[in-house]
C-alpha cells in the first residue's frame, strides 16, 4: 500500500475512533435539563397545613416566602382547623401537673388509648424566669386550654398564657384593684368566636362573701382588662370555668369544684346550679341539670366530655354515673351515657376531688384518679388499668392541641413581640 493509501486509511481510522465518554454523562445531561416544578400556592399551603408544629418552625428557614406563609394569620387558622378536625387526634396532647410543687409533664393522647404502656415526659417551660411561682395554688393550676393556648395560674395569683408547641408565653398584668380582694379567686379561659378573641375571666370575691365580688375580663386582642359590674358566681375556692359552646360554666356552690347534694330519701334538694357566662355578649345564664334520681346522697363534678357539657355523679363511692348534655341548652337532652365502676383501690368517698376524664375519637373514656388511670369502653362496659411510666400521684390534667396560635396580641403589639431569631430570618 502506497503512502497516500496509508495516510487515507489512517485518517479514516482516526475518524472512526470512538470517543470516550464519562459513564455519567447522559445522567448529567438529564439532571441539568431537570427543572424543579413550581407547585401552586394552594397545594403548598395544603401540604404544610398537615405537618406538625415542630416541622413548621424549622421550615420557616427555607425561604422568605415560606416564613411569610407560615407566620400569616390565615395559615395559622388553616393549620389549626386541620388539627382540630383530625379524626385520629394525632395533634392532641395531654398535659399533667403534679403537686404540690410545679411539675409539668405531657404525652400524646393517642398513646394513652392505643398503647399498653405509656411514658409521660417532662415538659420544658421557662415561665419561672418571669416570675411564675414554683408552687401550685390551692386547687387549680391549669385553668384551661383553647386552640393550643394554655392558661396557667400560680399561688400568687399571676396568670400566664402559654403555647408549649411554639414555646412562647405571656404574663398577664393583674389589675391592682383585684389584689386588694380576698384570696377566693374564680377563673375561666375561653374563645370568643364572634370577636375572634381569647378571653380570661377573673373574679375576686370580697372578704366574707361568696356572692359579691369584682369581675374582670382580659382580652388578648386588646391586651387589656375590663370591669364587668354584674357578678353572679358564688363558688368557693379556685374553680376554673368549663368552656362549651362559647360559654364558661361554673357550679354555683362547690368546694374545689365538687358539689354535695343531699336527699330526704325521695327527691334531691337543690344544692347547686350550673351558671354560664357568654364570652361574646358577656351575659350570665343558667343551665338546667338532669334529674339524677332519688334515694341516696351524691356528689357531682362539672366537666367536658368530648365537646359536650358533662357531669360525673359519684354514687356511694363505688361508681360514677356519667351524664352528657347532647344538645346544649336543652334540659331533655341530658343523657346518662354510662356507669363507670371505680377500681378496687379507688373505692370510697372523695374520688371526684382528684378525678379527670377525657374521651378518645373512638368513644373510649380516660379516667384519671389520684394514683390510678384507666380506660373505660362504654360499648362493652370494659375497662383496663393503664401502665404509665414517670407518673406521679395527685395529677391535674388538661388536653391541648398543637398549634401556631401566638399568646401575644395581634393588634398593635405584633411587631414588638417578634423574637430576635425571627428578625434574623426576615433579614435573609
Amino acid at each position: 500500500m502506497d503512502y497516500e493509501g496509508n495516510e487515507a486509511l489512517h485518517q479514516h481510522a482516526k475518524r472512526k475512533k470512538p470517543t470516550k465518554h464519562s459513564p455519567f454523562s447522559s445522567t448529567s445531561k438529564q439532571v441539568s435539563s431537570f427543572r424543579t416544578p413550581i407547585l401552586p400556592q394552594e397545594l403548598i399551603t395544603e401540604i404544610l397545613s398537615r405537618l406538625p408544629v415542630k416541622s413548621l418552625l424549622k421550615f420557616r428557614c427555607v425561604s422568605k416566602s415560606w416564613l411569610a406563609l407560615i407566620s400569616s394569620p390565615q395559615f395559622v387558622k388553616t393549620h389549626l382547623s386541620v388539627s382540630v378536625n383530625n379524626k385520629e387526634c394525632t395533634k392532641h396532647r395531654l398535659m399533667w401537673s403534679f403537686g404540690p410543687e410545679l411539675n409539668l409533664k405531657e404525652c400524646t393522647l393517642t398513646s394513652l388509648f392505643d398503647e399498653s404502656v405509656t411514658e409521660v415526659f417532662d415538659l420544658d417551660y421557662r415561665m419561672i424566669s418571669d416570675g411564675l411561682y414554683n408552687n401550685l395554688p390551692d386547687s387549680e393550676m391549669i385553668l384551661g386550654s383553647v386552640h393550643g393556648l394554655i392558661c396557667l395560674a400560680d399561688k400568687n395569683g399571676d396568670l400566664f398564657l402559654w403555647n408549649p408547641s411554639i414555646r412562647k408565653y405571656k404574663k398577664l398584668p393583674i389589675p391592682i384593684s383585684l389584689l386588694s380582694f380576698s384570696q377566693w379567686k374564680i377563673y375561666g379561659f375561653g374563645y370568643d368566636e364572634f370577636h375572634n378573641d381569647y378571653k380570661v375571666v377573673a373574679t375576686f370575691l370580697k372578704y366574707g362573701s361568696f356572692n359579691q365580688g369584682e369581675l374582670r375580663i382580659y382580652s388578648l386582642k386588646s391586651d387589656s382588662w375590663r370591669r364587668v359590674d354584674d357578678c353572679q358566681i358564688g363558688c368557693r375556692k379556685n374553680v376554673s370555668g368549663k368552656s362549651v359552646n362559647g360559654k364558661l360554666h361554673w357550679p354555683s356552690s362547690a368546694f374545689d369544684g365538687v358539689c354535695f347534694l343531699y336527699t330526704d330519701g325521695n327527691f334531691l334538694y337543690e344544692g347547686w346550679n350550673i351558671i354560664s357566662f357568654d364570652l361574646a355578649n358577656e351575659k350570665w345564664g343558667k343551665v338546667e341539670q338532669p334529674f339524677y334520681g332519688k334515694g341516696e346522697d351524691i356528689s357531682v363534678l362539672l366537666g367536658v366530655l368530648g365537646s359536650d357539657l358533662s357531669i360525673f355523679c359519684d354514687c356511694g363511692g363505688t361508681h360514677v354515673d356519667v351524664w352528657v348534655m347532647k344538645e346544649y341548652g336543652v334540659k331533655e337532652s341530658w343523657t346518662k351515657m354510662c356507669i363507670i365502676k371505680y377500681p378496687d383501690d379507688q373505692v370510697g368517698y372523695g374520688n371526684l376531688f382528684s378525678l379527670h376524664y377525657f374521651m378518645s375519637n373512638k368513644g373510649e373514656i380516660l379516667v384519671a384518679f389520684n394514683s390510678t388511670s384507666m380506660i373505660y369502653n362504654p360499648k362493652d362496659d370494659s375497662s383496663r388499668i393503664l401502665e404509665v411510666i414517670n407518673f406521679d400521684n395527685n395529677p391535674k390534667a388538661e388536653i391541648y392541641i398543637e398549634s401556631l396560635v401566638c399568646p401575644f396580641s395581634r393588634e398593635g403589639t405584633e411587631g414588638a413581640t417578634k423574637s430576635k431569631r425571627m428578625k434574623k430570618l426576615i433579614s435573609r
